[in-house]
Order: C-alpha cells, then structure tokens, then sequence
C-alpha cells in the first residue's frame, strides 16, 4: 500500500484534476466517492484503477481489493478531493467503459434518452431510475450535464456501473432504433397523447427534455408518438426525473 503525505505529489494533483470534465474526457477516466460509490465500482473490478483512501479510515473486511492498487492519503490530501459537506474519505478512480458498451447499448430493447437536462441531480436520478425499472441503456445527448460529474455520480447511486450510459447524438439514435422497429416516444404538452393510451410493448425507447423548454421541437418531429402526464393539481408541471419514471415504469410494465 502506496501512503502520499504531500500535497504536492504530481498524484494528488491529478486527481484533483478529475474534478474537471476537461481532463475526466482527457484521461478516460473519473473519481467516485463514499463507500457506497467505490464498493459498486469495485464489482465491475476492471474499472477500478486505484483506491484512494484517508489515514483515519480502514477498508471494510469484505471488500477484495488484493487486485486493486491502494493509497493512502492524509486527511488533508482526502479533503481536497471531496465534494461533498460529509466526505467519509474513501475514493476510487475508474476508467471510463470501453466502446464495448456502446456494443451492448446497441443490443438493447430498451431506451432512456435524454436531451438537454442540465441538473445534475434530475440527471442522476433518471440513471437511477432507468436501471430500476430494467431499461437496458442510457443515452444522453448534447446540451446535459457531465455523466460524470460529481453531482450526477452521487445521485445515481452506483448504476453508472449497472447499465450503458453513452453521450451521443440523440437523432441518429433515434434513426437506428427506427430501422429496428423500436417505437420511439417523446414527451411534450401539445400535440401528444396521454401516455395511458400506449399498449405494452417489449421494445421503446422514452425522450425527456430539458427541465425548462422540454424536447427539442425537431427530435419530437421524429417521433413514433409524443406522450403527456395529465396534471391533477394546480402544480404546471412535474419534474424531470419524477416524469421519467413514470412513463419508465408504465411504458416498462411488461417486464411485470
């Protein structure tokens, strides 16, 4: 076990740089952080580049970390490296999935895609969602938040390394999926139906939008069918991510 006091160690300085999407795309790589985060990281054990881990906290006994580099670091170094207001001092860098996963998204039946959401905690929470509900990838496209961003790994939860999360062009996705008869659904307020009209399908992929302007007007134009959530109340709309999983889940219900 490597131990780093300093820092000035060109390491602590590079993870710092994690911090930043800049180098995260530079280096293909990212940090987690809590024990939660790095104990699901470490499930996927190839993904797993190093441990990073403060003087004043032990590993827990289960975790099989022989295969996995450690270091420990000061308290000082470990708080340079949180995000968070109640850092428990454990981190993990991991490498970014390879092209493999987007291989594997392009076997799925099932689709989140996401345009343009930039709240990193309605981001999360939709990856979170989505794995919770069996959907089989990911996508998000141009205009939203950093996958990796901080914000975005903690509300997640650990599925970033459950399920394909790829960012890509959301219209030539929706091209692809259409030669494969995937319905491919939208969300909008007009010219949509309620989503209850839809019957259960095996295959669909879902477009939510932007918290403020929704969809983007020409991916809506390219839709199979553009869906709404009635509102009940005198609320003007549901959140983002609250939305996702309900259509998620109905749209999904065949899996039951």
């Amino acid at each position: 076990m490597k131990h780093i006091e300093s820092i000035n160690n060109p390491k602590v300085k590079q993870w710092k740089k994690l911090l930043t999407k800049k180098e995260r795309d530079k280096s293909e790589s990212f940090i987690v952080e809590g024990f939660h985060l790095v104990e699901e990281a470490l499930k996927q054990g190839e993904q797993v580049l190093e441990i990073i881990v403060s003087e004043k906290v032990g590993l827990p006994s289960r975790w099989d970390v022989n295969s996995t580099p450690v270091t420990l670091v000061t308290e000082e170094i470990s708080d340079l490296l949180t995000e968070t207001e109640a850092p428990q001092g454990i981190y993990a860098v991991c490498r970014m999935p390879s092209k493999r996963t987007e291989a594997q998204a392009e076997e799925g039946q099932t689709f989140l895609m996401i345009d343009a959401v930039q709240d990193p905690g309605n981001l999360g929470t939709m990856i979170r969602t989505a794995d919770a509900a069996g959907i089989d990838a990911v996508i998000v496209g141009r205009g939203s938040v950093d996958i990796y961003n901080s914000k975005v790994l903690r509300a997640a939860q650990g599925s970033h390394f459950h399920l394909p999360i790829l960012r890509a062009d959301l219209h030539e996705w929706v091209d692809k999926l259409q030669e494969r008869n995937i319905p491919v659904y939208g969300t909008a307020l007009e010219g949509a139906a309620v989503y209850t009209e839809i019957a259960s399908g095996d295959t669909f992929a879902l477009i939510v939008g932007n918290e403020g302007s929704g969809v983007d007007k020409d991916l809506l134009s390219t839709t199979t069918k553009n869906l709404y959530i009635p509102i009940y109340g005198k609320s003007e709309s549901l959140n983002v991510a609250v939305a996702t999983g309900v259509l998620l889940y109905y749209l999904g219900r065949v899996k039951g």
